[in-house]
């Protein structure tokens, strides 16, 4: 952490970042001396506001303060683990003590343990991560009361919200282990929302807009925020039922990357070694569209999942994890790895920027064309994913779209397929790249799925 991101946060936090280290070096000192004979720990410290305004009044102010410590020490192969919110010395010793007491209760596990010390970061690049807002809670309720109006103001058929939403959080941490790593950083998240409510014939409807982003100057604007909230909250009234098909499936940027949460959670080490995921043993093999490329990028300037180091201090790189539809890569910590008899991908606690490609990306528009006649869905409901089968079956509603263009809005459907099916059946990928989290994609084209209606 350098010394500039230092003198930002031990003004803004309850507790400094020279604190936190010394914190973790007493918890490793005092699991050494009872006994472990490794140990590692994770200490943290963070704030947040949100404010929610609906119909215009304020509904909610919500402040948050929080901080917390755990500790994982082994004895030989045993592991025990625990935590506390109280960083008081004899709160952190009797944490680290109970943590002790597990793992003198706890079996052998021959797969425990830290990463090896050749894996770990030694170098540490400021991903830019870290951008305070600083907004007084008057600043926050404009704010939220402009996103709402802006959603309001597209169309007197939207007669109700569930608010406008501003919210902003700055947290810092530091991990260390008894292989004499330590390591951290201060990272920020910020985000505005807002849902709508349109009636039309009695009938009603609701839909939502959202942008988060590390520094507030990377949010969309207030106002697009709401207009985007009120005009597809608008487009769909009048929803319509449509017969059983079975169709091309476009799915609209911001649900698409859900699908790429699917392939990464069925190449995740804890379902491999637990042989929970449809897609056993595809390492080398063909499992997208053979133009399709996933590359992960935990470097990326402002990532909502950058990271220079994993939740086991291992060293995050940028790689290919398809490559023209082949499977090149697993997401693994340290103990799925060894599970699986393989090297730990710097994948503890998460991935790291993963983007989706075909090298030709379309418009949102030019998808449409290309699929001439089928469904766009805008949101999905329900979780019937089996991940050991890859069968896929969610709730939908969404638009139906006749010679390249939307015709009228769809709800109370369910489509259906398999994920193996679908990954094959990627039939063109778009330019609407939203980022919201660790999974980006532009929308996602499958050559046909099974739609269930009414």
């Amino acid at each position: 952490m350098n010394t500039l991101s230092v003198e930002k946060t031990d003004q803004r936090f309850s507790n400094t970042y020279s604190k936190l280290e010394q914190i973790a070096r007493d918890i490793l000192d005092h699991a050494k001396r009872g006994g472990a004979s490794a140990s590692e720990t994770h200490v943290s410290d963070g704030f947040g506001q949100t404010v929610t305004v609906r119909k215009n009044e304020v509904e909610t102010i919500e402040y948050n303060r929080d901080k917390g410590l755990s500790v994982t020490v082994y004895i030989g192969q045993k592991r025990g683990n625990a935590s506390t919110s109280d960083f008081s010395p004899q709160a952190i010793r009797d944490t680290v003590n109970a943590a002790l007491s597990i793992a003198r209760h706890t079996a052998d596990d021959a797969c425990a343990g830290l990463a090896d010390a050749v894996l770990l970061a030694e170098t540490f690049p400021d991903l830019d991560l870290y951008h305070p807002w600083d907004l007084p809670v008057e600043n926050a309720i404009a704010l939220a009361r402009s996103c709402e109006q802006a959603a309001f103001a597209v169309d007197k058929r939207i007669t109700n919200s569930e608010g406008g939403c501003v919210s902003t959080d700055e947290s810092q941490f530091v991990y260390a282990n008894s292989l004499g790593f330590i390591g951290g950083y201060p990272y920020s998240r910020h985000s505005v929302s807002c849902v709508a409510i349109a009636e039309q014939n009695g009938a009603k409807q609701r839909d939502y807009w959202y942008s988060v982003a590390r520094d507030v100057r990377d949010l969309e604007t207030i106002e697009q925020i709401g207009r985007k909230a009120g005009k597809r909250t608008v487009a769909r009234l009048d929803a319509r039922q449509i017969a059983t098909c079975e169709v091309p499936v476009l799915f609209e940027a911001p649900v698409a990357a859900s699908l790429l949460g699917h392939f990464a959670s069925a190449v995740s080490g804890s379902n491999l070694y637990r042989k929970s995921s449809f897609l056993l043993n595809c390492m080398g093999q063909q499992v997208f569209a053979d133009n399709i490329n996933i590359r992960e990028l935990p470097h990326l300037p402002k990532g909502l999942a950058s990271s220079v180091f994993d939740d086991e201090g291992v060293a995050t790189t940028m790689r290919d994890v398809v490559e023209n539809g082949v499977v090149l890569g697993y997401f693994l910590s340290n103990y799925s790895a060894r599970k699986l008899g393989m090297q730990t991908t710097g994948n503890a606690g998460g991935v790291h920027n993963l983007i989706i490609d075909n090298g030709d990306p379309l418009s949102f528009e030019a998808m449409l064309k290309q699929m001439e006649k089928g469904l766009l869905v805008t949101e999905l409901m329900g979780h019937g994913i089996n991940t050991v089968t890859g069968d896929y079956s969610r709730g939908a509603s969404g638009f139906w779209v006749e010679n390249g263009e939307i015709c009228y809005p769809v709800e109370e459907i369910t489509i259906a397929g398999n994920l193996r099916d679908m990954f094959r059946g990627i039939a063109a990928i778009g330019n609407d790249i939203i980022v919201r989290g660790s999974k980006q994609s532009g929308s996602i084209l499958i050559d046909h799925m099974t739609i269930a209606g009414g």
